[in-house]
Protein backbone atom coordinates (compact mmCIF):
# COMPACT_ATOMS: atom_id res chain seq x y z
CA UNK A 1 0.00 0.00 0.00
CA UNK A 2 1.34 3.40 -0.98
CA UNK A 3 1.70 5.81 1.93
CA UNK A 4 0.26 9.23 1.27
CA UNK A 5 1.57 12.20 3.19
CA UNK A 6 -0.73 14.87 4.64
CA UNK A 7 -0.07 18.20 6.27
CA UNK A 8 -2.76 19.10 8.75
CA UNK A 9 -3.10 22.70 9.88
CA UNK A 10 -5.34 24.31 12.46
CA UNK A 11 -4.93 21.73 15.24
CA UNK A 12 -6.31 23.31 18.40
CA UNK A 13 -4.37 23.16 21.67
CA UNK A 14 -6.70 20.62 23.32
CA UNK A 15 -6.47 18.19 20.39
CA UNK A 16 -2.69 18.60 20.31
CA UNK A 17 -2.41 17.95 24.04
CA UNK A 18 -4.63 14.85 23.86
CA UNK A 19 -2.75 13.42 20.89
CA UNK A 20 0.59 13.99 22.60
CA UNK A 21 -0.71 12.42 25.82
CA UNK A 22 -1.98 9.39 23.88
CA UNK A 23 1.38 9.05 22.15
CA UNK A 24 3.25 9.17 25.47
CA UNK A 25 0.94 6.71 27.21
CA UNK A 26 1.04 4.18 24.37
CA UNK A 27 4.71 4.62 23.49
CA UNK A 28 3.85 5.63 19.94
CA UNK A 29 5.21 8.48 17.90
CA UNK A 30 2.97 11.52 17.55
CA UNK A 31 2.43 10.54 13.91
CA UNK A 32 1.37 6.99 14.84
CA UNK A 33 -0.98 8.20 17.58
CA UNK A 34 -2.53 10.68 15.16
CA UNK A 35 -3.03 7.99 12.52
CA UNK A 36 -4.68 5.68 15.08
CA UNK A 37 -6.99 8.48 16.22
CA UNK A 38 -7.90 9.24 12.62
CA UNK A 39 -8.63 5.58 11.88
CA UNK A 40 -10.76 5.25 15.03
CA UNK A 41 -12.64 8.41 14.13
CA UNK A 42 -13.39 7.04 10.66
CA UNK A 43 -14.47 3.70 12.08
CA UNK A 44 -11.68 1.75 10.40
CA UNK A 45 -9.69 0.90 13.50
CA UNK A 46 -8.29 -2.63 13.57
CA UNK A 47 -10.21 -3.44 16.75
CA UNK A 48 -13.60 -1.98 17.64
CA UNK A 49 -13.42 0.60 20.38
CA UNK A 50 -15.34 -0.45 23.50
CA UNK A 51 -17.10 2.36 25.26
CA UNK A 52 -17.39 2.15 29.01
CA UNK A 53 -20.41 4.41 29.17
CA UNK A 54 -24.09 4.03 28.44
CA UNK A 55 -24.44 6.86 25.90
CA UNK A 56 -26.02 4.56 23.34
CA UNK A 57 -28.85 3.85 25.81
CA UNK A 58 -29.60 7.47 26.73
CA UNK A 59 -33.14 8.43 25.81
CA UNK A 60 -34.23 4.88 24.96
CA UNK A 61 -36.27 4.14 28.11
CA UNK A 62 -39.70 2.78 27.27
CA UNK A 63 -42.24 3.18 30.09
CA UNK A 64 -43.39 -0.18 31.43
CA UNK A 65 -45.85 -0.22 34.35
CA UNK A 66 -44.62 -3.58 35.67
CA UNK A 67 -40.99 -2.46 35.67
CA UNK A 68 -41.94 0.86 37.28
CA UNK A 69 -43.77 -1.02 40.05
CA UNK A 70 -40.82 -3.36 40.62
CA UNK A 71 -38.46 -0.36 40.88
CA UNK A 72 -40.77 1.35 43.38
CA UNK A 73 -40.78 -1.81 45.49
CA UNK A 74 -36.97 -1.94 45.45
CA UNK A 75 -36.83 1.65 46.71
CA UNK A 76 -38.56 0.70 49.95
CA UNK A 77 -36.29 0.22 52.97
CA UNK A 78 -36.96 -2.78 55.20
CA UNK A 79 -36.29 -1.19 58.60
CA UNK A 80 -35.96 -4.63 60.29
CA UNK A 81 -32.83 -5.33 58.23
CA UNK A 82 -31.13 -2.11 59.45
CA UNK A 83 -30.97 -2.72 63.20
Amino acid sequence: MKAIQYSVRGIDERTDALLRKQARETGLSLNQATLEALRRGLGIDQEPHRHGDLDDLAGTWIPDPETDQALREMDQVDEDLWI
